[in-house]
């Protein structure tokens, strides 16, 4: 049997943390999600913020019943097609393979728009990549950059939307410290952020630009080798062909890899009856594959890897 020395090299990073459940109250919505909504709108540059149980949660909220077409990339986790549909709206597909790791327009009404950035989190994102009634989305599931327990944001200069927002995930209601206090207002959901997940997204906030920074040198190095010139501190991707017989031999050196995404306008659940041709999106979905890219790995733990996919695509 060959000897494996490598150490395993994980495709993400995920922080541990200790939590102690007695510091919050019977309903998990204490004050530091209200201080983790200031500090994010705050570092991206926007007024104000709501913090939900999940960026799915967002984009359902931002769409619900606006009986719009969303186009999409069609190479795209099926959960935003699924808050698409389950809102009350109909979709269709693009052929933008280049959104991954980076943020994109969900869909623009005219007076503003949704950004939906669950992949990207950056200084003054929203005042550089925003108009001030825009709505731009964030997540903080446990690969993201600035991971969680999951959860998700958006933020907006515009103090109406949010304040609807805000309301329609805490089931319907305005908020008040006490729960018999507090007014109904719509039919809502139970959308809203809890206590524990905050927590663990400011822990992990207090050295996000130290992680990004980090995750700069692995991609620097990266990009220096592959002759490429990605930005995205979220996934770093590669095209190979016989994808699956290269992520065998890398998984048996202890390197992780995965597939970011597989094309959806193909999937017999969300195929549409329309003769479209995405060449892109086709190749992308059969060739394209995911490197380890995150914080806690070194440039030798990044040479290791270079070195091991480049025995397997020669």
């Amino acid at each position: 049997m060959e000897f494996n020395a490598y150490k395993v090299i994980s495709l993400f990073n995920i922080p541990d943390h200790k939590i102690d459940t007695s510091n919050y109250s019977h309903c998990l919505h204490d004050d530091n999600i209200s201080t983790l909504e200031s500090e994010i709108a705050g570092y991206v540059g926007a007024k104000y913020a709501v913090s939900l149980n999940s960026a799915t949660s967002a984009i359902y909220l931002a769409l619900l019943n606006k009986s719009i077409i969303v186009k999409i990339p069609s190479m795209i986790p099926p959960v935003v097609i699924n808050a698409i549909t389950t809102s009350g709206n109909k979709y269709d597909f693009t052929d933008n393979t280049d959104w991954v790791g980076n943020s994109y327009e969900l869909f623009d009404f005219g007076d503003y728009k949704i950004i939906d950035s669950a992949q990207k989190l950056e200084k003054n994102q929203f005042k550089t990549e925003c108009e001030p009634y825009d709505l731009m989305i964030f997540s903080f599931y446990p690969t993201k950059p600035l991971s969680g327990f999951d959860g998700g944001m958006i933020v907006s200069d515009d103090f109406e939307k949010i304040k609807y927002f805000k309301e329609m995930s805490l089931n319907g209601m305005s908020y008040a410290e006490n729960n018999w206090e507090r007014a109904h207002k719509y039919h809502g959901y139970k959308m809203y952020m809890n206590s524990i997940q905050a927590e663990i997204i400011l822990k992990n906030f207090s050295t996000y630009d130290n992680k990004i920074n980090r995750i700069s040198k692995v991609r620097n190095f990266y990009n220096n080798q592959f002759n490429q010139k990605k930005v995205s501190s979220h996934l770093y991707t590669i095209d190979v062909f016989g994808r699956e017989s290269v992520m065998k031999n890398l998984h048996s050196k202890n390197i992780h890899t995965g597939i970011h995404y597989h094309s959806l306008h193909d999937d017999p659940v969300y195929a549409l009856n329309t003769k479209t041709d995405y060449p892109d999106t086709e190749k992308k979905s059969k060739t394209t594959l995911s490197i380890p890219m995150h914080e806690a790995m070194s440039i030798e733990d990044a040479k290791i890897v270079y070195q091991e996919v480049i025995k397997n695509i020669i």
